[in-house]
Order: C-alpha cells, then sequence, then structure tokens
C-alpha cells in the first residue's frame, strides 16, 4: 500500500540539523524532537495550506480557548525503517479516523486527509535520517490538534491548529511492569470522552497514577465507573488477559480506547489460532483465576509501548505474581507484529505504508 504525494505543502527547510549531537542508544520517550514540523490552521470556516517548517515555539494568545475549555485532541503513530533504508508507517487510516472521531466528540472539525496522511509522508520523507534502522529503533509521531479561538466564553472554538512532530524513540516502558486494580478512581465514564484521544483523559490519571506508584506500582487497570468490577484498560494502554489458553480483552465501548494495537493483536492472534474473546472481564474472575493458577498472562498494547508484559497485580491490597513463561502470548503477538512493523515478515494484512 502507498500513497502518493501530490498534495500541495509549503515547506520551509531548516538551516541546519541538530541530528549530530542526539544520542539515539539513550533517548528519554518523548523529549527529542526532529528538525521540522507540520502546521495547518483551521480559520473562517476552512483549512489553510499546510506549512512544514523548522520545529520552534509559537505564540499564542492567552485567552486562547485550549488553555480554558481543553479542546485538545492527538495521536501515538510510529514510522520505521526497513533493512534497506525504506521508511514504512503503520495502519495510518486508522490513526485518521480515529483522530476525526475524536474531533467530532470535542466539536472540532475534521482533518481532511491529504492534510493529514500526505502532510505526514511528507514531513517523514524530509526527515528519514531520523528513523535509524534495528528492531527497537522508531520515530514516534505526534499528531495533535488545538482550539486557539480566542476568548474565555464557554463554547467551542472557531479557530483551531493541527500539527505533527517527530521524536526518535526506543522502548517506553523496560523492566517489570506492576499494576493496582482501580476500587475508586475511573479514566472515563459511559457518556463521556472515553474513547476520544482527548488531552483532559490523559490529565486526569496523573492523580491517581500518582498514588500508585507511590505504592510501588507504575500503572492502573482501571475499572468500570458505576461498579469497578469490570476490568477496562491499563494505564494508556488496551489490556489483554490469558486465562488458560485463551486470551480475552474487553469490546470498545464509549469509556474505551479503540486502540490500533489492539485490534492489529486481535487480527493476529486469530490469524496465528490463539482462541481469542473480546468480552467483559470481572475483577473477581482474575482474582479466582489467579488464585487457581488458571491466569496465564497480563499485557498491555499500545503504540508507544506495543505489548508490555505485567508482572505483578494488587487488588484489595492483596498481591497476585504472574508466572512467568519462555513462550507467552505477549512474546509471541509482539515479535509477529514488529516483523511485519520492520517489514521482515510479509504483511499479509495490508497494513504498513511506504514513506
Amino acid at each position: 500500500m502507498s500513497i502518493p504525494n501530490t498534495f500541495e505543502i509549503d515547506i520551509v527547510k531548516a538551516n541546519s540539523s541538530h541530528i549530530d549531537v542526539v544520542d539515539f542508544d539513550n533517548l528519554t520517550f518523548g523529549t527529542v524532537f526532529t528538525d521540522h514540523m507540520l502546521i495547518c490552521d483551521f480559520k473562517d470556516g476552512a483549512w489553510e495550506k499546510p506549512i512544514i517548517k523548522p520545529y520552534e515555539p509559537f505564540l499564542i494568545d492567552p485567552s486562547s480557548k485550549v488553555f480554558h475549555y481543553g479542546q485538545a485532541i492527538f495521536e501515538g503513530m510510529k514510522a520505521y525503517k526497513d533493512e534497506h533504508d525504506d521508511v514504512w508507517m503503520f495502519r495510518p487510516d486508522e490513526n485518521l479516523k480515529r483522530f476525526n472521531k475524536s474531533a467530532t466528540r470535542m466539536a472540532m472539525p475534521e482533518v481532511p486527509e491529504p492534510i493529514f496522511i500526505e502532510g505526514l509522508k511528507t514531513l517523514l520523507d524530509i526527515e528519514r535520517n531520523w528513523v535509524k534502522k534495528g528492531l527497537g529503533n522508531t520515530l514516534y509521531i505526534r499528531p495533535f490538534m488545538i482550539a486557539t479561538g480566542h476568548g474565555v466564553i464557554a463554547q467551542p472554538s472557531t479557530e483551531y491548529r493541527f500539527m505533527i512532530i517527530l521524536s526518535p524513540a526506543k522502548s517506553y516502558y523496560s523492566g517489570d511492569v506492576k499494576v493496582i486494580i482501580a476500587e475508586h478512581y475511573s479514566r472515563a465514564a459511559n457518556g463521556g470522552i472515553g474513547a476520544a484521544k482527548a488531552a483532559g483523559n490523559y490529565s486526569a490519571q496523573f492523580y491517581p497514577t500518582k498514588l500508585a506508584n507511590e505504592k510501588g506500582f507504575q500503572q492502573i487497570i482501571w475499572t468500570d465507573d458505576a461498579t469497578h468490577t469490570k476490568l477496562e484498560e491499563a494505564g494508556t494502554m488496551n489490556v489483554f488477559f490469558r486465562i488458560n489458553d485463551t486470551l480475552f480483552t474487553a469490546p470498545t465501548s464509549e469509556r474505551i480506547l479503540d486502540g490500533i494495537t489492539r485490534k492489529s493483536i486481535i487480527d493476529l492472534a486469530k490469524r496465528e489460532n490463539i482462541n481469542i474473546e473480546v468480552r467483559s472481564v470481572l475483577v473477581q474472575e482474575l482474582v479466582d483465576a489467579a488464585n487457581n493458577g488458571t491466569l496465564k498472562e497480563i499485557f498491555g498494547a499500545g503504540t508507544a509501548a506495543v505489548i508490555s508484559p505485567i508482572s505483578c497485580f494488587s487488588y484489595q491490597n492483596n498481591e497476585y505474581q504472574l508466572p512467568k513463561l519462555e513462550d507467552s502470548f505477549a512474546r509471541q503477538l509482539k515479535e509477529k507484529l514488529t516483523q511485519i512493523q520492520y517489514k521482515l515478515a510479509e504483511d499479509t494484512f495490508g497494513w504498513t505504508v511506504k514513506v
């Protein structure tokens, strides 16, 4: 699958690059950015011509609605370089679809496909030297949109800015991940914005996650807001549970994000003849499985971490250790997925897009 680059974009190149001073072997996730960024403004009911220009701060009015009413959405994607120095994106059409779904829920304008896809393709082509070869090396892609209209009246903005910035990345999580199951705090509620990648969803997690960190846990497994009996997401990731030889994950809903890594894992599991069920999993069901020895694995799935195995979970002040498996579903599925992303295996699904 390839996308022709026919959309007109203004390009202003940086006078010099700072790539030579970046230590690509010791990257802190999301802190180093490439030389260029894409900007496209929405004014007077229409999108203006996008521009790719040097990465730099920009001025914004203090009364811009993003500061006061939280109209802000984003996506998370990655680019990969194969053994032939070609650069690939992974399912960008799904990111665009989800981005515009988030925009609609937040009363923001949808971004046209040429601006999102071809703008990203052009930006990646300019920055292809920032995409390093080798498993684990990626270029993290952050498309986002903020409300830039002025005024503190409580109503949607009339002006917006869409941007794409790029950040070289390695592994997001390292070592064992311990989680605590939420008994009070909620990530999202029915009728809310949990299915949108809205900035406020993530800031609302910071405080309960801080409390979990203080107890020695890296993340929280979120439960439903009404009863706290159904397992939903793990930190900023979708979550999978293996009981005996069946893999379970919760269905998407108004509370649960439609993760692109999640749906890819579901398709891969089916292809590999791994029994998988998409249904609600109860907290008590997980505890019972841990107690009787049938709980084999828990892992989170998302763009940044790909697949992050969980070694231990806590519920009602009791800790439950997960067994260490040599041939886990998490390892198998991560290997199959990354082999496709890095073009080391045939992409039978048509997920990869060449830049």
